[in-house]
């Protein structure tokens, strides 16, 4: 009897770990502090992807890191960041931000604002390269005023669009309004993608998905992506061993 190999995975929103503190409510699509399923620790070597809202004038004390890219996007809202290399800023509504841990950091994150929250996506990817020197980079792409076309916010190369991490992938950032459909072609072999709706509702290779949900798919070469309504996708590629 053959045996079919799986090559998708689909996290509905729902399904998502869900960590109330008060000061902070965090969805988890992959296994994180209190939340953890053995079946859901990462897609290839993205290990975290949390949907993070922050009380006002709350956020994360400062702590250490070691040996990961760590990736921060607001939604909404202003987030202060300060690290160990004297490093202070604030991350805006649809900035990045980037932070190689590498042999060690210390850093804070917190609610920049005292009379709103901050909504905002963390995501931890697993380096190529251990032991660097820990870095730092932010920018402010223009994706809201890209639309229906593919923004690349992430990638290995210090020299292309976006901020670059120590590892073989590519993010990026699409504006769909309803009904444009765009194909997007992976950048290595050995690839995956997985695919977060941010807002709206989206198919990808004939899988319906909406708002928050989480679909992971390997062993192709190309997504056929169509916004079902007006839509904001993050697509996030990477290697996945």
């Amino acid at each position: 009897m053959k045996t079919e190999t799986k090559t998708a995975v689909v996290h509905k929103a729902e399904s998502r770990g869900n960590a109330n503190h008060g000061w902070l409510h965090s969805r988890h699509s992959f296994s994180f502090a209190n939340y953890y399923d053995p079946n859901r620790m990462g897609f290839g070597v993205l290990r975290v992807l949390n949907d993070d809202v922050v009380a006002p004038g709350m956020g994360f004390g400062t702590h250490p890191h070691r040996d990961m890219e760590i990736i921060s996007i607001p939604l909404a809202g202003d987030l202060k960041h300060e690290d160990s290399t004297g490093r202070s800023e604030v991350i805006k509504e649809g900035d990045v931000q980037v932070m190689s841990a590498g042999s060690g950091i210390r850093h804070s994150e917190m609610n920049a604002n005292a009379d709103k929250e901050v909504r905002f996506l963390q995501i931890w990817v697993h380096p190529n390269k251990e032991g660097v020197a820990p870095r730092y980079q932010q920018i402010s792409p223009e994706t809201e005023n890209t639309p229906n076309q593919w923004q690349q916010i992430l990638s290995p190369d210090a020299d292309d669009d976006g901020v670059w991490i120590y590892q073989d992938a590519w993010f990026q950032m699409g504006n769909l309004d309803k009904e444009v459909s765009l194909d997007y072609e992976l950048h290595r072999e050995g690839n995956g993608v997985y695919a977060f709706v941010i807002e709206g509702e989206v198919t990808i290779n004939g899988q319906e998905l909406k708002k928050r949900d989480g679909f992971g798919i390997w062993n192709v070469d190309t997504l056929a992506v169509t916004a079902n309504q007006k839509t904001k996708l993050l697509l996030m590629e990477v290697p996945m061993n």
